[in-house]
Parts: C-alpha cells; sequence; structure tokens
C-alpha cells in the first residue's frame, strides 16, 4: 500500500478491489436488507423520543430532528455504496478507511468498534431484551442478584442479576449459533427482521386507526412549533431561544442516530454476500429508506396518540409501551414487550453476525488476535465471534453506582455515550474518504458512484461535523472521553502491527 512514490494515475490497482474467495456467499438481496435494517431497529425508536422531546420542546422540532437523522443516515448509506461497489471485501468500513487514508486508520476504528462500538450495543440490546422479558417473568429484574454487587472502587462494583444472566446466556446462543455456519444466522436474521418490521408497522397503523385521539391531535399538530417544557441544555440555555433551539437539535441527535445506526454493518459481510457489487449498495439504500421511514411514522403515531407532555414523560422513557397502553389499557406493557423482545434478539444477531467479519479483516493485516482471521469448517470466522461474544459478555457485568442515590448503572450505557461521538467521527472520514479514493484511484472500478457527488456529500460532512463540533462543547463528559478511547488505540496500533 506504499504508494506515495506513485502518481495517483499510475498507482497500482489495490487487493482490497477483489473479491473474497473464501467464504461461502450466501447472502442475497433480501438477506442483506434484513441484515441492514435488522441492525438498525433494536429498542431506541421505543424509547429515545421522551429524552428527545423533553430536549427539543415541541412536535414539530421533535419530527424535524428525526427528519435530520434520517436524512444524514440515507445520505450517509448512499455514499458509501460506492465504497462497497468498489472494494467488496470483508471487513467494509475498516478497509475503506485503510484503502483510503492507512492502516493506522482502519486500525482505530476496528479498535473502537471491538472495545465498545459493536461489543457495547450487543451488551445494552441483549440486556434490554432480558428487561423486557422481565415483563413477563418476574424472576428476571435487575434487582434479583444471583451474584450481589461486588464493589471495586466508590463508584463501580461488578454484579451478576438475573437481567445480566439472561443477557449473557442470549449473547452465547447468538455466537454459538453464528459458529454453526452462515445459513443459521441469517435464517434468525430474515426470521425475527420480518417480524420485528411488521410489528413496528403493527404499531404504526394501531397508532394511527385505534390510537387517534382528537385532544392529542389538536394539541401537538394545531401547535406544531409550540415550545413547551423544554429542559436546559446546560445552565441557562434551553430550546427557547433560537440558538438554544440550534443546539438543542444538534444535541437531541446522540439519541436518534443511536437508534438508526450500525446501517454499516453489512459493509462487514461484503465476502458472503452474492454479487456484493450490485447488491450492497442495494441493500444499503432499501435498508436505510425501509428504517427511517418507518421511524419517522412511529413518532407520528406516538404524536397522534399522547399529548406532548405525556410523551415527554413517559413511565422510564418508555413512549411506545405508553402509546400502546393507552389503546389497550393493562395489555400495552405486555404487547410491547413481546415486540421489543423479537426486536432486540433480531438486532443482536445481526451485531453478532456483522462484528466478527471487521475483526477477521483485520487479523489478517496482522492488527488483532490470529485466530480471528481463520475460518471453520462452517466458513465463519468462529473465533473473532467467540472473542467478540466474551467481550460483549463481560461489558454486561461492570456497574456504576451512585453513593448518593445508592442507584446501579450499567457501565456499558456510559461507554456508548462516549463512543456515539466517536462513531461520527469515523463516518465524517469514510465519506472524505470517498473524495480522496477519487483524488488518488481515478482509474479505479466505481459500478455504483455516490448519489449527489460532490455536493450531497459534503453536505454531510458539513451536517455530521456541526453535530460534532456542538456535542463537544455542550456534551463534554460524554465527547471528549470517547476521543480519548480513540487515541487510545495509537499505541496500541504501534505495539500490535507486523515489523515489516
Amino acid at each position: 500500500m506504499e504508494t506515495s512514490h506513485q502518481s495517483p494515475a499510475t498507482s497500482p490497482p489495490s487487493s482490497a478491489t477483489v473479491l473474497d474467495t473464501e467464504f461461502h456467499r450466501g447472502l442475497g438481496l433480501y438477506d442483506s436488507t434484513m441484515v441492514v435494517v435488522g441492525s438498525m431497529i433494536g429498542s431506541g425508536i421505543f424509547i429515545v423520543s421522551a429524552d428527545m422531546s423533553r430536549t427539543i420542546g415541541s412536535p414539530g422540532w421533535l419530527l424535524a430532528a428525526w427528519l435530520l437523522t434520517g436524512g444524514l443516515t440515507v445520505v450517509g448509506a448512499l455514499s458509501y455504496g460506492e465504497l462497497a461497489a468498489m472494494m467488496p471485501r470483508a471487513g467494509g468500513q475498516y478497509v475503506y478507511l485503510r484503502e483510503a487514508f492507512s492502516p493506522l486508520w482502519g486500525f482505530l476504528y476496528g479498535w473502537t468498534l471491538f472495545l465498545v462500538i459493536q461489543t457495547g450495543t450487543i451488551a445494552a440490546v441483549s440486556v434490554g431484551f432480558a428487561r423486557y422479558f422481565g415483563a413477563l417473568v418476574p424472576w428476571i429484574a435487575d434487582d434479583h442478584y444471583l451474584i450481589p454487587p461486588v464493589h471495586l472502587s466508590t463508584g463501580y462494583a461488578l454484579s451478576l442479576s438475573t437481567t445480566q444472566f439472561v443477557g449473557i446466556v442470549m449473547i452465547a446462543l447468538l455466537t454459538w449459533t453464528n459458529t454453526r455456519g452462515l445459513q443459521y444466522g441469517r435464517i434468525i436474521q430474515n426470521v425475527f427482521t420480518t417480524a420485528k418490521t411488521g410489528a413496528l408497522a403493527g404499531l404504526i397503523i394501531v397508532g394511527v386507526l385505534l390510537g387517534w385521539n382528537h385532544t392529542a391531535v389538536a394539541d401537538n399538530f394545531g401547535h406544531l412549533w409550540a415550545a413547551r417544557g423544554a429542559v436546559e441544555i446546560v445552565p441557562g440555555l434551553t430550546a427557547m431561544s433560537a440558538f438554544g433551539l440550534f443546539v438543542a437539535l444538534c444535541v437531541s441527535q446522540t439519541g436518534s442516530l443511536f437508534s438508526a445506526d450500525a446501517w454499516n454493518n453489512i459493509t462487514f459481510t461484503a465476502g458472503e454476500v452474492k454479487e456484493p457489487r450490485r447488491n450492497i449498495p442495494l441493500s444499503l439504500a432499501l435498508g436505510t429508506f425501509i428504517v427511517i421511514g418507518l421511524y419517522l411514522l412511529a413518532n407520528v403515531a406516538y404524536l397522534v396518540t399522547l399529548p406532548f407532555d405525556q410523551i415527554q414523560h413517559a413511565p422510564g422513557d418508555r413512549v411506545a409501551t405508553a402509546t400502546l397502553d393507552a389503546i389497550f389499557p393493562g395489555l400495552g406493557p405486555t404487547i410491547m414487550a413481546v415486540g421489543i423482545m423479537i426486536s432486540t434478539f433480531g438486532c443482536t444477531n445481526g451485531l453478532i453476525l456483522a462484528g466478527a467479519r471487521a475483526y477477521y479483516a483485520m487479523a489478517r493485516d496482522g492488527l488483532f488476535f490470529r485466530s480471528a482471521g481463520q475460518l471453520n469448517e462452517a466458513k465463519v470466522p468462529s473465533w473473532g465471534l467467540v472473542l467478540e461474544g466474551l467481550w460483549a459478555a463481560f461489558l454486561v457485568l461492570p456497574r456504576t453506582y451512585d453513593p448518593a442515590t445508592h442507584a446501579y448503572g450499567n457501565l456499558y450505557n456510559n461507554l456508548l455515550d462516549y463512543v456515539i461521538s466517536a462513531a461520527l467521527i469515523f463516518y465524517i472520514l469514510t465519506i472524505v474518504g470517498i473524495f480522496r479514493l477519487r483524488a488518488t484511484r481515478p482509474d479505479a472500478e466505481r459500478p455504483y458512484r455516490a448519489f449527489g457527488y460532490p455536493v450531497i456529500p459534503a453536505l454531510y460532512i458539513a451536517g455530521a461535523a456541526t453535530i460534532l463540533a456542538v456535542l463537544f462543547v455542550y456534551r463534554t463528559a460524554t465527547t471528549w472521553p470517547g476521543l480519548i478511547i480513540v487515541l487510545l488505540g495509537v499505541p496500541v496500533y504501534f505495539a500490535w502491527k507486523p515489523k515489516r
């Protein structure tokens, strides 16, 4: 890859543009789209609108915030399509960053992906599954301990509650099924993603047809932009002022962007996609359009069913549960628990399946445990799956502790807060990589070209960078630690990289 002495036009073709041959290509267009949809839809859409509505303070701007998320997500996916068609290799985004910039940038992404982004999300979604399972089986509860908290310091502890136990069991089960072969992960993904997409569509239909509340509709849509009950973003700043509204829209993106994240996971599995130069860009476009459409309609369903203050103050922020409970009193929580269990199970499977392929690519470059770069008899990176599963399961165990309230939290929630900004940095860099590769490899085959290039990708970079800048100023407690996690990978890279 050291080609700095050559002119861009005479650079030799990279091996990244050659198709993988060691995998079994078992994912068609429908399967690939289900990976995109299934990895995106977890539990966030059912919860985050409560916090967003408190921050933004009006129904109209809540919908505008989701439209902003949708625009960024779809444009990002359409832009990634060029890189996916150009370099359809296992590892996806890791490969794009490596090829556009350097192996260091690819490693920093893979390091953050393994340490927190992928595994932390797996931990969070699996425990989310367990918590909603607890609505049906009382034995499963956060305060029902198999191993009571063991305090490591003033603010941290380790424990094993029945909720944590069920989350770990689910991680172990889905890790094991995925080691058996791609067809097992594919079937689970298709079945559960189809079911949860139907369940989310059902929530929307029921909300609009049966939940229509004339009082809520008149207030929410009759006073669409009227601010009410906005909380302080920082002392003295709320969405009631024009500048405060701008900051609120940017800050609220942490919830909605996280709910719409992981659409890039299909790029990790490029080695197993049939006709990857066609199907990966198509699945990125189809999957993100489907999910963003459903997310926008779900928020409309909330707004036609519930008065805005009930969205802002939904018990436990469970807006979807409050919506169904208003329509089916007493049954709403049970119905929603089953729906979210289906959603989180499918989401966890997609994250586990895809993540191991990124570590496989890193290992093949000598930048991860060597065993992760080997395929088993079923043609899947089983050791990569096992390492990912073990670390994700470990992240379920640490707890945060507040001595003032004696309340326990989960460390992975803090870690996920830290890396939302870090993930945004890598999204921006990857799309900058499109511009760089157009300059350094102008003659490379590009079966698909980024939609609206250069204007649309440039707008994504500008919009995402603006949000990132606001987060670094107004959410310092969660953004700067995320940057530190990324930078800690620099010495690890130089210690790990193979001596050439």
